[in-house]
């Protein structure tokens, strides 16, 4: 069983015991009472490199990352200081987050927000959205063909964006064959948890114009930024950089000068 399989047999069981609390009916019910989704596309098709921030406290790759008391109040750092999106694990076991997280951001920030979790029922869509997700995240190693083509158009009806996460020429192709708009390239094998940053300038050139092209993994300053520039990203996602930065305003800042292409 590789790492990928062990998440999200958890990421089941948690689920099942959400679903017994909330009915898919209760969660339809709130979606009608929330505000419609924010529309990243602007900010992710200027002529410099957005960059995602995300609130993050561990990861299976390096365990603990940061307590992060306050996940709003980080959030609040990040939207204040340029960040086009912040990106919100709630994946309880492996990364130490929750819904409520979600929650607390969505209250304090007015940017589009994340929700990266472990999608693999439409019922999670809907709750992303009932919690006041703008975005989720579809990772193609952990759903078969006609599962991503269901959750997308789920996505979809309720007017939220998908970032299709891929790693490899398969992956890729399959993202391309849903019709997927805004495309993940992350450099880290979930398998595996090994990181080859050469990933994202080999499969961002087979990616056709007009899709947004995003790179996760592998940044650990501007350095890495600037990297993923020069080979194409429209979008950086960066989040253990961050969360265990003593300044992540001013990392951030540098991160968004590394990404500067106008003049």
């Amino acid at each position: 069983m590789t790492v990928l399989d062990e998440i999200i047999a958890g990421v089941l069981e948690d689920l099942a015991d959400r679903q017994r609390l909330v009915s898919l009916d209760q969660l339809k019910e709130q979606v009608s009472s929330t505000p419609s989704a924010l529309d990243l596309s602007p900010a992710f098709r200027g002529p410099d490199v957005a960059i995602i921030a995300e609130v993050k406290r561990s990861s299976p790759s390096k365990g603990k990352l940061s307590d992060i008391a306050d996940p709003a109040e980080l959030a609040s750092i990040y939207s204040s200081g340029g960040a086009a999106l912040v990106s919100v694990l709630t994946e309880e076991r492996r990364f130490g987050g929750s819904l409520k997280d979600l929650d607390d951001v969505r209250a304090k920030i007015t940017i589009p927000i994340l929700r990266k979790d472990f999608m693999v029922t439409p019922y999670q869509i809907w709750e992303s959205r009932a919690h006041g997700a703008d975005v989720i995240l579809l990772i193609v190693a952990a759903l078969d063909q006609g599962s991503l083509i269901e959750l997308l158009s789920c996505a979809d009806s309720l007017g939220m964006q998908a970032l299709v996460e891929v790693h490899n020429e398969e992956e890729l192709d399959r993202a391309l064959g849903i019709g997927a708009k805004m495309i993940g390239i992350n450099s880290r094998n979930l398998k595996t948890l090994e990181v080859d940053r050469e990933v994202f300038p080999r499969l961002a050139a087979r990616i056709p114009p007009g899709i947004i092209k995003v790179a996760e993994s592998g940044v650990s300053g501007p350095s890495e930024v600037a990297e993923y520039a020069n080979a194409g990203a429209d979008a950086v996602l960066v989040g253990e950089a961050l969360v265990t930065s003593a300044n992540p305003r001013l990392l951030l800042a540098e991160l968004l000068a590394a990404g500067l292409r106008s003049d």
